[in-house]
């Protein structure tokens, strides 16, 4: 790969402007700008500087309609960036059927048939192309990458390595791939992925280490995703816009991050174990003892408002407590998913207890119930409360 300054950089302006280029088909999910909004807008809540002077880098992202190229051209000034970056996969690397290029790029003079197909692309703001006295959304530059825009390129490794901070919506299917590669180059980011992502062993340490966690603007519910014309419909949660445009709702997004944010040092207010059991308003809590783990020296909580404030030993707690998870008030000891159960030394269930319930496997919590009957909890997080 050239050098990044370089590349032969292309002004996009007057009717080539990005902000009204039109939407090509694609096959990932597009997240909306006011869900990139609310997140940026609480790092900068907690720091109004944590962009200033820095290269944002926004990897597998397809400029021309991604609303992340958008909002931070749009802000370029306002957060005092000093460069943006942004690239895109090539078209035959995502297998698209029926694609046609946008009227964007076919109307630049430096269009070129083959590399569209081919080629990702890269888009630079960081100058005052058109002499208007403000970087902004049109002084967008744009060029075609050497390769097909992935990553893990070379090329693509380069720009990452000149950036400080990432901020993108990966493909959820190589969220581990991706997250170690920011990992790999000590990277600050902000990235969109699915909640469960945080039981992949290698996710988990770092949740566990404060090397990752939740970002702060969605801690329930679903989320909006735009989706190309040609996906298909199949989904309980979707709608068609008045311009015809699809949207699909997405169960379980969560923003990870390592920038920092004030909603995570805020402490989770608790009741003790006693008023959790008169006043809970929980029916596995209200009037009941709190259930001990058969296989580990720890109990079970089922809800995050239901952890017990004046209980000293090890709780397991939902993966939805790290939502609410701050670090000066509890201590995260492991998870207990796949192996990592076992690492953590659950004991092994005996056979017998097979024939009560045929989901138990070795390495994952249970219980016996108030009927002698073995239950296993949903996915747990292991944590103490700190002294």
């Amino acid at each position: 790969m050239h050098p990044v300054n370089s590349i032969l950089r292309h002004s996009i302006m007057a009717n080539t402007n990005l902000a009204n280029a039109k939407t090509g088909k694609n096959d990932e999910f597009y997240t909306q700008y006011s869900d990139i909004q609310k997140e940026i807008n609480a790092y900068l809540e907690y720091d109004p500087n944590v962009f200033r002077g820095k290269t944002v880098l926004l990897p597998c992202d397809d400029p021309e309609w991604s609303n992340f190229t958008k909002f931070f051209a749009q802000n370029f000034e306002a957060f005092g960036l000093k460069k943006l970056i942004s690239t895109s996969y090539a078209v035959e690397s995502k297998k698209i059927k029926d694609w046609q290029p946008t009227f964007f790029e076919t109307d630049s003079p430096y269009y070129d048939a083959d590399k569209s197909r081919t080629n990702g692309k890269i888009f630079i703001l960081d100058e005052d192309i058109n002499g208007d006295g403000r970087f902004n959304i049109n002084d967008l530059q744009w060029s075609y990458l050497e390769g097909d825009g992935d990553f893990r390129s070379d090329e693509v490794k380069a720009l990452r390595d000149e950036a400080d901070i990432i901020v993108t919506n990966p493909p959820f299917s190589l969220f581990r791939e991706f997250m170690a590669w920011m990992m790999e180059a000590g990277k600050q980011f902000s990235v969109i992925g699915n909640m469960n992502a945080i039981t992949y062993k290698e996710v988990f340490p770092l949740i566990r280490d404060n090397k990752l966690w939740y970002g702060p603007s969605i801690s329930s519910g679903d989320r909006e995703f735009m989706v190309p014309e040609s996906y298909p419909i199949e989904a309980a949660g979707w709608r068609i816009d008045e311009k015809g445009k699809k949207y699909i709702r997405v169960k379980g997004v969560r923003w990870f991050t390592n920038l920092d944010h004030g909603r995570r040092h805020e402490p989770l207010p608790l009741l003790t174990m006693e008023d959790n059991i008169i006043y809970s308003k929980h029916k596995e809590i209200k009037g009941k003892q709190y259930v001990h783990y058969e296989n580990y020296d720890a109990i079970d909580v089922p809800y995050s408002d239901a952890i017990p404030s004046d209980y000293e030993g090890l709780m397991g707690v939902p993966i939805s407590f790290l939502d609410k998870y701050c670090p000066e008030q509890f201590e995260i000891i492991g998870q207990t998913q796949g192996d990592s159960g076992k690492e953590l030394g659950l004991k092994p269930y005996p056979r017998e207890l097979k024939k009560l319930n045929p989901s138990l496997r070795d390495g994952q919590l249970y219980y016996i119930d108030e009927n002698g009957i073995p239950q296993k909890p949903y996915a747990r997080i292991l944590i103490r409360k700190k002294q």
